[in-house]
């Protein structure tokens, strides 16, 4: 089991419709773990839930961490127990991780969709800071439904901000493949926001040349899967020697922990990346949306909380 942080909700601000972000800073009052732009903390709610939220604030103040939920009301409950906490609250949360950390660039695009623009804050405050040209590109359905527009405002990157609302006028909508092809092919691109959305500027990547190597996403929530035509299989544990099956209606982490085999895991959608496990042998069927294709192709690692066996026997190295 992953150690965790007790904090206390210091501030809680309305940020849009139904976008509240929360600053969070620890009991005792010491500082915070270090974190690079990109990160996300584990949020550890009532129920047992674990959701996983992007830290948008100054990365380099270690005082506090901020991140700002959405609520919706289709989801699977982490949002609106994050909207329930109130000032003053404690919670606990894991330190941050970074799957999603910027890589070395000439220059930057970075495209955010709805609530996907918290980790996109913290990106553009650090190459601000390095001095690296970028633009950063925030689509929301309506000005109502756009969090922090006042800070990217008064930002003083704020040059390099475009805003663009689906109810506004044609003019200012996001011509994406016009934005690419001007920032060049040594771009990378950045994307965070709904799976919609992020299909469309990978699509828009590929048509403006951009190789799909220079193209960073990150997902909230993975797609849903059929799973009417799953299989069992078996599983070998390299390294204890033990064979295990996974039945058609249970994950193999569902079978690991069964057995006494501790996997730490978070989101348990295929999205975090936490659980990643690596494969010795055998073909996984990839179901998580962490992976890129090449990483996919390589089959030797998978998600075991969401992704099962092509073949009739994975060799894990566990």
């Amino acid at each position: 089991m992953m150690e965790t942080i007790e904090v206390v909700v210091a501030r809680k601000t309305a940020e849009a419709e139904r976008i509240a972000s929360f600053e969070l800073v620890r009991t005792d009052g010491t500082p915070l773990p270090p974190y690079t732009a990109g990160a996300h903390i584990d949020v550890h709610l009532p129920g047992g839930m674990v959701r996983q939220y992007s830290l948008c604030g100054d990365a380099g103040d270690a005082s506090r961490y901020r991140i700002a939920v959405l609520r919706d009301p289709a989801s699977r409950g982490g949002s609106e127990a994050v909207h329930a906490l109130r000032e003053g609250g404690t919670l606990r949360i894991s330190a941050p991780r970074n799957h999603f950390r910027l890589v070395p660039a000439p220059r930057y695009v970075l495209l955010a969709g709805g609530i996907g623009i918290t980790p996109m804050i913290a990106m553009a405050q650090e190459l601000h800071s390095a001095d690296i040209p970028f633009t950063l590109h925030y689509c929301a359905r309506s000005p109502a439904q756009a969090a922090f527009q006042y800070q990217l405002a008064q930002a003083p990157y704020s040059g390099n901000v475009q805003l663009h609302f689906d109810d506004g006028v044609t003019e200012q909508r996001l011509a994406l493949e016009r934005v690419l092809r001007e920032a060049g092919p040594d771009c990378h691109v950045y994307v965070c926001g709904p799976g919609g959305f992020i299909g469309f500027v990978e699509a828009g990547a590929t048509a403006a040349g951009i190789p799909a190597a220079q193209v960073h996403r990150e997902y909230f929530n993975a797609a849903p899967v059929d799973t009417s035509g799953d299989s069992g299989f078996e599983l070998a544990l390299a390294r204890s020697g033990r064979r295990l099956r996974v039945p058609a209606g249970q994950s193999v982490l569902q079978v690991l922990h069964a057995a006494g085999v501790d996997i730490p895991v978070s989101c348990e959608q295929g999205v975090c990346g936490t659980c990643v496990t690596r494969v010795l042998e055998g073909v996984p069927e990839h179901r998580d949306m962490f992976f890129t294709d090449q990483e996919r192709a390589a089959n030797d690692q998978f998600t075991p909380c969401c992704s099962r066996s092509k073949s009739p026997l994975l060799v894990l190295d566990l």
